[in-house]
């Protein structure tokens, strides 16, 4: 064997599925591994989501219920009646 081809050899991943028994078609071959990639995909996004600390909206927080302070001033009692 030339240094190349060693070196190839080496560096050839090892398969991910074998099939053991059965003869599988090229259809049926695509769909086990179309499978077993989504789900593969499905737990990486799940590990991922779950490292990271999810953002809470602040859209329903009861802060923004509350109304402002009213400024102190003169003509402030009459802009009081105006929240913005």
């Amino acid at each position: 064997m030339s240094d190349e081809a060693q070196v190839v050899e080496t560096l050839a991943p090892k398969p991910v599925l074998r099939v053991v028994r059965g003869d599988l078609t090229p259809e049926e071959l695509a769909a086990l591994v179309a499978v077993v990639a989504a789900r593969n995909a499905a737990a990486a996004n799940a590990a991922a989501r779950a490292s990271k600390p999810r953002q809470r909206s602040k859209w329903g927080h009861p802060a923004s219920a509350v109304r402002g302070r009213h400024q102190v001033g003169p003509d402030q009692w009459r802009r009081s009646a105006f929240a913005g």
